[in-house]
């Protein structure tokens, strides 16, 4: 099949026909929230669980429904949004790019980084607009931050301290087996902490230097599915990035997550407020004075893929920003193997 022209400017006349394959809680999330937009048509969906297909059926009764994945390539749709476990990302997104469709997938991309690393080039050679669901990067305050360490008004950073800590496990089965998850509360979690770090910094050079991981109190083994890590990266300039994220986490509320920032003019705070997986504060330090960048209260979720449709409006081929996703999967990778 020819490759489709990249979509002309429509300053928002043209609505955009998406699919939506995967429909469990994050996909169920992304779908209700976008379907909202006047921009948008819920053109296809697709989940292979068929009683859960039928439930966003249901509430969007004029979508085409498809339980097989391979239909939703026939489908007349301008992209598609994945949600699908994390060992299907990558040949799911391949599939849809090798047929000039673009793609807005969920992470991580693959479970691996030579897997992500395919799927990018086959992006790259689609000229195909993709990307990853890394929205802590659209928690309001957090691109502010972005431009004031961009603009050098922190100074030098020295280290950066990124915790997520959640009360609860993941309860799909999915999740526990290592060949369709590629990993535990790393992956899952601490992928996100990696990528904002280095989103943050302009994606400066980072390697692994340590790593311990644990499954069940106990040291992890190979092939083991971590519910705690602790990784430690080093900058090329000598700053030090440390990781802390697990599952089931005994630590008195629902979840703990923040990254701060130190640096030689100022410091930085993104953190949940009252434990809640939803509502966050990031704060710019001086000294002891504090100022506010940005509070969101369950407001940021969408904000990645609501940034694809709006890109993909003007615009549906590759984006080289894509490309800093291997730094986020080449670091996991590393702590795996560390």
């Amino acid at each position: 099949m020819s490759a489709r022209p990249s979509l002309a400017p429509q300053s928002g006349s043209r609505r955009l026909r998406l699919g939506f394959i995967g429909l469990g809680w994050i996909g169920r999330r992304r779908l209700d929230a976008i379907a909202e937009r006047s921009d948008v048509s819920v053109a296809v969906l697709s989940d292979a669980d068929a009683p859960r297909l039928d439930a966003a059926a249901a509430i969007y009764p004029d979508a085409r429904t498809q339980v097989d994945f391979d239909a939703v390539l026939e489908c007349d749709v301008d992209g598609v949004v994945i949600a699908t476990p994390n060992a299907n990302h990558s040949a799911q997104a391949i599939a849809c790019l090798s047929r000039g469709i673009p793609v807005f997938c969920q992470k991580p991309l693959a479970i691996d980084a030579a897997e992500t690393a395919r799927v990018l080039e086959a992006a790259a050679a689609a000229e195909r607009l993709l990307a990853v669901d890394y929205s802590y990067r659209h928690v309001r305050g957090m691109p502010e931050l972005r431009r004031r360490i961009g603009a050098g008004e922190l100074g030098e950073i020295s280290a950066i301290d990124l915790v997520f800590h959640n009360a609860y496990g993941p309860n799909k089965a999915w999740c526990f087996d290592r060949n369709r998850s590629g990993g535990g509360c790393l992956l899952d979690l601490g992928i996100h902490l990696v990528d904002l770090a280095s989103w943050l910094q302009g994606s400066p050079g980072m390697e692994v230097a340590s790593s311990r991981l644990f499954s069940r109190g106990r040291r992890a083994a190979p092939g083991d599915i971590e519910d705690l890590a602790f990784v430690e990266i080093r900058q090329d300039n000598g700053a030090l990035v440390r990781v802390a994220c697990s599952w089931n986490a005994q630590i008195g509320c629902d979840a703990q997550i923040s990254a701060q920032i130190h640096a030689m003019r100022g410091g930085a705070l993104w953190r949940n407020l009252n434990g809640s997986f939803v509502n966050f504060q990031v704060d710019l330090f001086r000294g002891n004075t504090r100022e506010e960048l940005g509070i969101s209260l369950d407001d940021w979720g969408p904000g990645a893929l609501s940034a694809w449709i709006e890109r993909l409006h003007i615009d549906s081929s590759f984006d080289p920003d894509a490309w800093d996703v291997l730094t986020g999967a080449r670091l996991i990778e590393q702590a795996y193997l560390a």
